[in-house]
């Protein structure tokens, strides 16, 4: 797949300015491997090619070969690979090149990257990062366009976070890369290319916390990725009609943090959570649960939820039908308020 070359970033970026994810992301995986030479970045054509999505553009050329690996087509020994790096003191970051290729790999992250720490009793560390690009959009063939969160957050011994923002992006990346444990970092591959500002003075949030993206008082939207921009959109368009919506970016799916949920409920009394992923056994049903469990008294209609189908990815001319959009958003707010 063709994208736009990224121009190569400082580590040290100069105060506010402008950046898209990819490139925040870029930034972020620079910064990381100067201030530590145990960080290492391995994938599929993450080298010469920088990446499918050119967010490792550069990063060979200036850290070398033994530090920025091209694999072999094998998911599997990419994590398996990363898995015993860890265990001798290196901090890999792997890349899957696409989220539906994440599956031959799966084995090594369930029952290895996982276990590990518990097997040992805490002796052994296994700092391992996996990006994923994640979530449709982009018209691609099968097997390209995915939402396995869900899967991976259920998992015990892994930590699940989703950027939706270049600023995000830029912050959360490298706080995964410190992090001693293993993380998997889910990108929105169809936001790369949104632009934001950032201030690299500014202080970021916790990696592990939620962040009210847009405060609202007639119902809460509670999403992550790439739906974070869909709820946005949709809530500005409520505004119009007189509907104030506040929106919730997860940014952490495993550990949740639901405390500001649980906040905004208790003064909205309206819940309507958004993913990409099917509703069955999703992260939006374990939200649905949460509030439910914890909000019950202060709900004034069902928690709704807005979802893709309980069906594979559709090819790409009918990805539009499947995606949650602006108006199935609206939609389920409808609803909400009219109870």
């Amino acid at each position: 797949m063709a994208a736009p070359t990224m121009e190569t970033s400082t580590a040290t970026p100069t105060p506010t300015q402008t950046i898209t994810i990819a490139k925040g992301l870029n930034m972020a995986l620079r910064s990381a491997m100067e201030r530590d030479p145990k960080v290492i970045m391995m994938g599929e054509d993450v080298g010469k090619l920088g990446g499918v999505f050119r967010v490792t553009d550069g990063l060979q050329k200036d850290f070398g070969e033994n530090r920025v690996l091209d694999t072999p087509l094998a998911e599997s020994g990419i994590i398996g690979t990363a898995i015993g790096l860890a265990m001798r003191g290196f901090r890999p970051v792997c890349e899957i090149q696409f989220d539906g290729f994440i599956f031959p790999g799966f084995d090594q992250i369930v029952s290895q990257l996982s276990k590990m720490h518990f097997r040992s009793q805490g002796k052994v560390k296994l700092p391992v990062v996996i990006r994923v690009p994640f979530g449709g959009g982009i018209g691609a063939v099968e097997h390209h366009s995915e939402s396995p969160e869900s899967l991976f957050a259920h998992v015990s011994g892994l930590k699940v976070v989703s950027c939706s923002n270049p600023v995000d992006a830029y912050w959360m990346l490298q706080q995964a890369i410190d992090s001693d444990d293993p993380v998997l970092f889910f990108e929105p591959k169809r936001r790369y290319w949104e632009k934001a500002e950032l201030d690299p003075t500014a202080e970021p949030a916790s990696l592990f916390t939620s962040k009210v993206q847009r405060p609202g008082a007639a119902a809460t939207l509670v999403t992550y990725g790439p739906m974070v921009r869909t709820c946005l959109d949709a809530a500005k368009a409520a505004e119009e009609e007189g509907r104030d919506l506040e929106v919730i970016d997860l940014r952490s799916l495993s550990p949740l943090d639901l405390d500001p949920v649980f906040d905004s409920v208790r003064r909205t009394g309206r819940l309507v959570a958004v993913s990409e992923s099917a509703p069955e056994s999703s992260v939006t049903s374990e939200v649905a649960t949460r509030v439910q469990q914890e909000c019950f008294y202060s709900l004034e209609a069902p928690v709704l939820r807005v979802n893709g189908f309980d069906t594979p990815y559709p090819p790409s001319r009918l990805e539009d039908g499947f995606l949650p959009d602006l108006d199935r958003v609206l939609d389920a707010v409808d609803r909400s308020l009219a109870y």
